[in-house]
């Protein structure tokens, strides 16, 4: 039987996190794409806690408009503001299975513009 792109996502998802784990001082970027929203959050593995999140969602970027690449980028600007608050600079960029084009590229470009390194 045939895997759904759900099920395939998933898959690739397990692979790529037995790998990629997130500390306090370099917590976890993980990134999670709807077909209308984009989510991306700073979490920390050790502790089982998300430091920062920011999303699509937020009353912000809503007034903005533009594409959904667009805001993307936006988005990824504004969780590199939060992180550098909590005095944060490095992180670990977990694309959750999805694939680093498109708006999961423009978010990790715009955190970079923003100043976080990964």
């Amino acid at each position: 039987m045939a895997l759904t792109k759900k099920e395939k996502r998933i898959r690739v998802k397990r692979r790529v996190r037995k790998n990629i784990y997130g500390t306090l001082e370099r917590p976890r970027l993980s990134v999670y794409r709807s077909n209308k929203e984009i989510y991306a959050q700073l979490v920390d593995d050790n502790a089982g806690k998300t430091l920062a999140s920011f999303s699509s969602r937020d009353k912000s970027l809503a007034k903005a408009g533009g594409t959904k690449s667009e805001i993307s980028s936006e988005v990824g600007k504004k969780l590199a503001e939060k992180a550098k608050g909590l005095g944060i600079e490095t992180v670990v960029f977990d694309r959750n299975g999805f694939l680093y084009h498109g708006r999961v590229k423009s978010l990790a470009e715009g955190a970079r513009e923003g100043g976080l390194k990964f």
